[in-house]
């Protein structure tokens, strides 16, 4: 189950007031369906950046664009690999 914004909010409450770790914020709230791996990820990002935003930066590439050739992030053409002909002869 994906965990939703109202709760990441709960999770970082829980683990800055109470300091609890993943497996004890699991068994706090055993009725939201949470993974263990889920909350453990999302504690290891707060303790890294101290935050629950996502970073600048940290998403995808340019190099993800749309097949249609347009990049989506920078409104430009996306450079397209070009192949020069070559005599295999």
């Amino acid at each position: 189950m994906k965990i939703s914004q109202e709760d990441v909010i709960l999770i970082k409450n829980i683990y800055l007031s109470k300091q609890y770790g993943a497996r004890t914020a699991l068994s706090e709230l055993p009725d939201k369906g949470w993974k263990l791996e889920s909350i453990d990820s999302l504690l290891k990002r707060i303790r890294k950046t101290g935050t629950i935003v996502q970073q600048p930066g940290s998403s995808r590439l340019c190099s993800a664009c749309s097949s249609g050739g347009l990049c989506a992030q920078s409104g430009g053409q996306a450079k397209k690999a070009s192949v020069n002909s070559l005599d295999f002869a």
